[in-house]
């Protein structure tokens, strides 16, 4: 059976919309996935379940808002998709680059391929972000928590779901899915 990881947007983050993993755990398992995996508190599982992302990430939606009261975007990636979003970020060993400020954003609903193309993209001083397929790989040297190439931004521009992991997430995922310990 396939591995996926669900990663959710914006719940267990300040307090706002709160979501305790043990909660999160079941509603995956009340869905049918097996060999759930919570990784921190901020909205991330491993699972196993059929073959389709798109619907299991349409199906976790629905039942975190009918059981919780809140709409959360959530992307769904195989472990195969993420090991090659783990291993493709252009940004990781160039010269001056500090990983802790290393992030990815998944990008997810987009229906076709999504492009940066003609994009004003709000750059302060030292940030990059570039895109390869449905990952926005981002370097935010003054910290995530200010920039404004955030989930919002790509959300708005590109007219899709995102959510954004820093590096070091993005490497313990990756390694649950393919069932190592991170």
């Amino acid at each position: 059976m396939p591995t996926f990881v669900s990663m959710f947007r914006g719940i267990n983050v300040g307090g706002s919309r709160p979501l305790k993993m043990d909660r999160l755990r079941q509603i995956h398992e009340d869905l049918g996935f097996r060999r759930v995996r919570t990784y921190v508190k901020s909205g991330n599982a491993v699972f196993e379940a059929g073959e389709d992302a798109g619907r299991h990430a349409g199906s976790l939606e629905r039942r975190i808002l009918r059981d919780c009261g809140f709409e959360v975007p959530v992307v769904v990636r195989t472990s195969a998709e993420m090991t090659a979003a783990f291993r493709a970020n252009p940004l990781l060993g160039r010269p001056g680059r500090d990983p802790r400020f290393l992030h990815a954003t998944f990008l997810a609903g987009a229906g076709k391929s999504p492009s940066l193309d003609g994009v004003a993209l709000p750059l302060a001083s030292g940030e990059e972000a570039v895109l390869l397929g449905d990952v926005v790989y981002l370097y935010c040297p003054h910290g995530y928590g200010i920039t404004k190439i955030n989930n919002t931004f790509f959300e708005r521009k590109l007219a899709v779901k995102a959510t954004t992991r820093n590096r070091r997430t993005v490497t313990a995922l990756e390694a649950k899915a393919r069932g190592e310990s991170p």
